[in-house]
């Protein structure tokens, strides 16, 4: 699987040129969904890089994609491995021009993901995870660098890293119940990231997102030692009948 992490490390930086080339025109065009969320001609064009490079490099593996035509569940309850992806995630981030959007692709096997890939575009930074072998941030120059999930201080309190487009009441509720020092308002899949490179402690997300809206960033939380869990404390599960998350918590792994 190292071999396809720089297969998929390829295919996510040119998504992310597809996405700059956009990001450095001074006007573009915004579109919405039926669920109010913005969509620009940069998401497309991601899109379109990223099927294209998967289809050639893994024609045999199934790709479900935000921006692409939905699969029927009937279809796609029979996969048993499959790339999912999110070509543009923090979309609102992008619109606002504060650079922390990502380029998301993930292997999910048997519902769990394998490995993944979260790029930032405007940083030329990548994280990259292949889960039982590790988890690595590669620089603008190329430097590849080990990241692991920190061990908590309890007693000094926790950083804590919260949405910057999508606060709650739920989340408000549960962080009086811990200790927090610090809090980092993070946009779009980079919150996993934080949390996977030992920056933060925690990432508890009580808000709606969807499956390829973390499954990157769980793949490379999951290789850097740490756990993706409901507040139920069981693993967030790919591919199910409805694509939507339930409530999900990011921390290091327990013993």
């Amino acid at each position: 699987m190292n071999s396809d992490i720089e297969v998929l490390k390829k295919i996510a930086k040119q998504a992310g040129a597809a996405i700059m080339k956009i990001y450095g025109i001074e006007d573009f065009s915004i579109e919405y969904k039926d669920d109010h969320s913005p969509l620009t001609a940069a998401d497309k064009a991601a899109h379109e890089v990223i099927v294209d490079g998967l289809q050639q490099a893994f024609p045999d593996i199934p790709i479900l994609s935000e921006e692409g035509a939905s699969v029927p569940y009937p279809e796609r309850k029979g996969w048993t491995q499959f790339w999912l992806v999110d070509p543009l995630d923090g979309t609102k981030e992008f619109v606002k021009r504060n650079g922390e959007f990502t380029v998301n692709i993930a292997l999910i096997r048997e519902g769990a993901p394998v490995l993944g890939v979260v790029y930032v575009p405007a940083q030329d930074k990548m994280y990259c995870g292949v889960v039982g072998s590790g988890a690595t941030r590669v620089d603008s120059n190329g430097n590849i660098k080990k990241i692991h999930v920190r061990s908590p201080d309890m007693e000094q309190g926790l950083t804590v890293v919260m949405s910057r487009s999508h606060p709650s009441a739920e989340l408000e509720a549960y962080l009086k119940g811990i200790n927090v020092a610090e809090a980092l308002p993070v946009g779009s899949s980079l919150k996993l990231c934080v949390v996977a490179e030992g920056l933060a402690d925690l990432y508890p997300r009580l808000g709606p997102t969807m499956e390829w809206d973390t499954a990157a960033g769980h793949a490379v939380v999951l290789a850097a030692g740490g756990q993706v869990e409901t507040p139920e404390g069981e693993a967030l599960k790919y591919n199910k009948e409805n694509l939507l998350n339930p409530y999900f918590i990011v921390s290091p792994a327990r013993n």
